[in-house]
């Protein structure tokens, strides 16, 4: 059974380059994601346009995923930094019940700065990792408001695997 396991996460990592990240649902997203090792997530991270492909659908439906009642009045931009072959920067502005996503570093100074590896980002969006527990053990690191990064997590409709 185990070996069927592991063939099918091999099949997930080598299908995951023909996936149309479109057709698939946050849910289903959050079960790939779960089923691969942080070995196998490093692997797509060295695949540089796999790589893109995948922190564009995730930052893409960033904006889809929000809630805005939970918000409320929240100004805030905060800064994602995904390190891998590179550091890749987004930055979500969060300002009083609506979110916009954008590539790149602004000259704006972010409320909140998340760093993080690969591996730990893609488990954290698709809610198979606790920020609480990557903060604790140092695979999250957070510069500025970290009440505000704390509470994050309440501002979008994270999946469950």
């Amino acid at each position: 059974m185990a070996d069927r396991d592991k063939e099918s996460n091999v099949e997930n990592v080598d299908n995951l380059a023909d996936l149309d990240f479109a057709s698939i649902s946050p849910e289903e997203f959050a079960r790939i994601v779960k089923g691969l090792s942080k070995k196998e997530i490093n692997e797509i991270a060295q695949d540089g346009a796999l790589r893109d492909r995948v922190l564009q659908e995730v930052f893409g439906r960033m904006e889809r995923q929000f809630k805005p009642d939970a918000a409320g009045s929240v100004k805030a931009l905060v800064r994602w930094k995904i390190n891998g072959l590179t550091e890749t920067v987004y930055e979500t502005s969060i300002d009083e019940g609506t979110c916009t996503v954008t590539a790149g570093r602004s000259n704006a100074e972010p409320r909140v700065t998340l760093m993080m590896d690969d591996a730990e980002f893609l488990k954290l969006v698709s809610g198979n990792a606790s920020p609480v527990t990557l903060f604790m053990m140092r695979k999250l690191k957070i510069a500025g408001d970290v009440a505000l990064a704390s509470g994050l997590t309440r501002y979008f409709d994270i999946p469950k695997a």
